[in-house]
């Protein structure tokens, strides 16, 4: 009986004293590989700054639409050009996110202090293939926002709500020009 609970014992206890000196080993830090063009501290940073302002600069349909008259405003969509071309909110100026450098958004925005309007794939449903919903924590609009407020753009507004392409007071036209 006792070598039983010797035995036992030893079982219990080996495993106990084998982790803890595991837990007391320090955990090495990984070695930051440096890249200039790359900045994730400062992404979360302008993330954060801009959650609040965000917040107040989502749009309903109407508000939307009521900018989208005014002077000056410049009406965005990130989308990739083929989903444009099936369908888009007229009067939009499509540059795909992956082409967004500083100078190919000087060529279609070229003050920073213009009133931007984005929109993106998330907006809208009922039309799949023009507007392929993403993951709500990857949405293009995401993306776009802070994007934009990382090459220094200022008054940016997005479309909030989910819209049926059916039934939106916003004028979507398709271009000839779809694959």
């Amino acid at each position: 009986m006792k070598q039983v609970l010797l035995i036992l014992l030893m079982l219990v206890t080996i495993p106990v004293f084998s982790e803890s000196s595991k837990k007391k080993k320090p955990k090495s830090k990984p070695v930051p590989i440096e890249n200039k063009l790359i900045d994730y501290g400062e992404f979360k940073r302008i993330v954060n700054r801009s959650e609040g302002e965000r917040e107040t600069h989502r749009l309903t349909e109407d508000q939307f639409l009521k900018l989208m008259s005014e002077d000056g405003v410049v009406l965005l969509d990130a989308r990739s050009e083929n989903r444009f071309h099936l369908l888009h909110i007229r009067g939009a100026i499509n540059l795909p996110f992956t082409e967004f450098t500083k100078e190919s958004l000087a060529e279609i925005i070229p003050e920073k202090k213009s009133k931007i309007l984005i929109y993106c794939n998330n907006n809208f449903e009922g039309n799949q293939e023009a507007f392929a919903a993403k993951s709500p924590a990857a949405s293009l609009n995401l993306s776009t926002y802070n994007s934009l407020k990382a090459y220094g753009y200022e008054s940016i507004y997005e479309l909030g709500p989910l819209l049926d392409v059916k039934k939106t007071l916003l004028p979507l036209v398709s271009d000839s020009q779809a694959p």
